[in-house]
């Protein structure tokens, strides 16, 4: 099988951690070949099939030079077995152009995991707002006066934007409202931008516990990113310490309600993350901590992957 990652640049990568790289590596030891671009590398000309300027990559095993490129060519993407989208957030303009392209593909005849449309259908913030069961009380506005009233009634909520990634934007604000106004205008700006606001889940201290789920079936650990010091946020890039731990009975019921419905609009892979009881965001574009729960609880998860991605396309 001859599997292309469209991804950040290689060159990037930090392979110790990196969940594309653990793919790759999967992927390499099963005989599969390995190629790679980035989304500026795919092209469409009219009259003409969509193409990347793709390298065909062997990984070497080797901490430093990781890979050795054994060739550059350009190449349509419906001659891929299969095409994994693994290009990191922010989802702006040029990954929403990108998944356009890789749409167009799919037409032609490539698999694309995960699916473009549904990437574009589910927003990671928004896209929770779905199975409001599972969540805790959340409010999606523009509106200055409409955060005011939830704050009001719930009394120590979580605002942030929707566009945030790695904890980027994310304001506590307590019974008291200190700075509320400021940074509604902060994030808002003005009513030109649309936030979201919760309802503070004080399990946070426990840790935000990213459960992965595979093919409609979840992977048995979480990863818990804990907030140190007088942090509020677990994100690994904002500082949280990552402790793989068992799912609890909720994380399941989570996962396992979630997971096929979402696996069967396209989304061979989603990131659910976990506060306490209740579910606060749907990561869809490019899932993480493969590594730190391999690493950790000894479970295989880039195998996980690789055999969903296997039965998948043996599905066609």
């Amino acid at each position: 099988m001859n599997i292309l990652f469209v991804a950040d640049p290689l060159e990037v990568f930090k392979t110790y951690k990196d969940t594309t790289f653990s793919m790759m590596r999967e992927a390499q030891r099963r005989g599969h070949r390995v190629a790679a671009c980035e989304p500026s590398h795919i092209s469409w000309r009219s009259g003409g099939v969509v193409t990347a300027h793709v390298r065909n990559i062997e990984l070497t095993g080797a901490a430093d030079e990781w890979f050795r490129e054994t060739s550059v060519e350009s190449r349509a993407l419906k001659d891929f077995d299969a095409i994994v989208m693994r290009k990191d957030p922010p989802f702006d303009s040029e990954y929403f152009y990108a998944t356009h392209l890789l749409e167009q593909a799919e037409r032609e005849g490539a698999r694309v995991f995960n699916k473009p449309a549904a990437l574009r259908d589910h927003p990671e913030k928004l896209a929770i707002m779905e199975f409001p069961q599972y969540c805790s009380p959340t409010l999606v506005t523009r509106d200055e006066a409409e955060v005011k009233r939830f704050h009001a009634e719930h009394r120590d909520v979580i605002l942030k934007p929707l566009d945030g990634m790695g904890g980027m934007g994310i304001f506590r604000v307590g019974p008291d409202g200190m700075n509320l106004g400021s940074i509604i205008e902060t994030l808002n700006h003005g009513g030109a931008t649309t936030i979201m606001v919760q309802r503070f889940v004080p399990e946070i201290v426990s840790g935000d516990k990213r459960v992965l789920v595979i093919g409609g079936k979840p992977v048995p650990f979480s990863l818990a990113r804990i907030p140190q010091g007088s942090e509020i946020r677990g994100n690994l890039a904002a500082g949280g310490k990552g402790v793989a731990q068992p799912l609890t009975m909720r994380d399941y019921e989570i996962a396992e309600a979630l997971g096929p419905v979402l696996a069967s609009r396209g989304l061979l892979l989603i990131g659910l993350d976990v506060i306490g009881d209740y579910l606060t965001e749907i990561n869809v574009t490019s899932p993480t901590c493969f590594q730190e729960i391999h690493q950790q609880a000894g479970f295989d998860v880039p195998a996980m992957f690789i055999d969903a991605l296997e039965a998948a396309l043996a599905q066609a």
